[in-house]
């Protein structure tokens, strides 16, 4: 395993990292046994957005009696009211929340503490105008948190973190798709260095990568598979698939990241993404299959990452969507899939069309729509 330094936090990071978001869809002693197999491999940093109380304690358990080996991003502002997911910024939920975190990874520090995803600039200005900004400078001040994060979506809200000067990294979504302008540039030539790769993106998003490394803030990468589109042809943007290698290389290759972090079912799933460090450089390129494919921009797909929670009658709208995406792509609904989508109980038939979780989406998917297709699709 390779290490990075994450800009000037010092710290050493490995290049593949570990998204514990789906750990709670596991039982906990095989996702205990999963995370600390991750440790084995070199993974030394893990990402705790999650404000579940299973998922936190899992990781506390699988770094129980090897804490100093890991580096924890812990998110402050997400949040656990009445069993679902609450992004916020009081601080009488922000508090608990964070406490709750220590307690349950069973440490008394968070290597980077995290604030919460920001996309919006409204978002900002009640994060860094109130109790909210004042309660992380506490932590930090208080060595609770060795670190100042930001976890975001948008590049102007990240530029904006790195000229305050006290966020140290940012946990940002980066893969060739959500990066690539549509297809007016210079294929041919966009990859050869640094320089011509960037300017083939967005050029806010460029400017970001730019500024990062200029200022010595780093990057922890999520959203680099696409939620698995990238995968496939058919759910590509670009026409195209890439392979999970691929993906890691190009997010490796931005100026400013330090560390995709990768998410897992399996040891064998930790074992291939381990591989990028053996891999040689046909495996890992990906600026041929950008060359030779359609582009695309992004916009309008769920990636299920659940920042649409809180839903008011309580739908898992990622796995909704997760499952009307698997069956659509077949000429008929798989049994497998009915049966699965029947299982969470609460079904798209439920949504009210309230639309308060397309507020929250950060990829403008038209939510409502889809609950209404899914609900039509499975008769249910």
């Amino acid at each position: 395993m390779q290490y990075r330094k994450l800009g000037k936090t010092g710290l050493m990071v490995s290049e593949i990292g570990f998204g514990g978001e789906w750990l709670e869809r596991h039982d906990e002693a095989d996702s205990v046994e999963l995370l600390r197999y991750a440790g084995e491999k070199g993974i030394n940093i893990v990402d705790c957005w999650m404000p579940d109380p299973k998922s936190r304690d899992i990781i506390g358990k699988a770094m129980a009696g090897n804490r100093e080996n890991w580096i924890v991003q812990g998110h402050i502002g997400s949040t656990y009211q009445n069993g679902q997911y609450v992004r916020t910024r009081d601080i009488k939920y922000v508090a608990p929340a964070f406490e709750d975190i220590l307690k349950r990874m069973q440490t008394d520090y968070i290597d980077l503490g995290m604030i919460h995803y920001i996309d919006a600039q409204e978002d900002w200005d009640i994060c860094m105008n109130t109790d909210y900004i004042k309660y992380v400078h506490d932590l930090h001040n208080k060595g609770v948190i060795r670190h100042i994060g930001l976890s975001t979506h948008n590049p102007r809200i990240a530029k904006m973190a790195v000229e305050t000067g006290f966020i140290e990294m940012i946990l940002f979504s980066v893969n060739p798709a959500f990066d690539m302008k549509p297809a007016t540039e210079n294929l041919d030539s966009m990859f050869e260095d640094y320089d011509a790769a960037l300017s083939g993106i967005d050029s806010e998003r460029a400017e970001l990568y730019r500024m990062c490394e200029e200022k010595e803030v780093g990057i922890t990468v999520m959203k680099g598979f696409l939620g698995g589109r990238l995968f496939d042809a058919k759910t590509s943007p670009f026409g195209t698939a890439f392979t999970p290698l691929q993906c890691i290389h190009y997010a490796l290759t931005r100026p400013g990241v330090c560390s995709i972090l990768c998410g897992y079912d399996t040891k064998e799933q930790v074992d291939a993404a381990v591989s990028y460090e053996t891999a040689d450089d046909n495996e890992k390129d990906y600026a041929s299959v950008i060359a030779s494919a359609p582009l695309h921009s992004y916009t309008g797909q769920c990636t299920y990452c659940g920042h649409c929670k809180p839903c008011p009658m309580n739908i898992d709208i990622a796995m909704i969507n997760k499952f009307y995406d698997l069956a659509v792509q077949q000429p008929e609904v798989p049994e497998s899939v009915k049966s699965h989508y029947k299982s969470l109980g609460t079904t798209a038939l439920a949504c009210v069309g309230c639309k308060s979780c397309e507020k929250r989406c950060p990829f403008g998917v038209q939510i409502a729509d889809r609950m209404a297709q899914t609900a039509k699709l499975f008769g249910c």
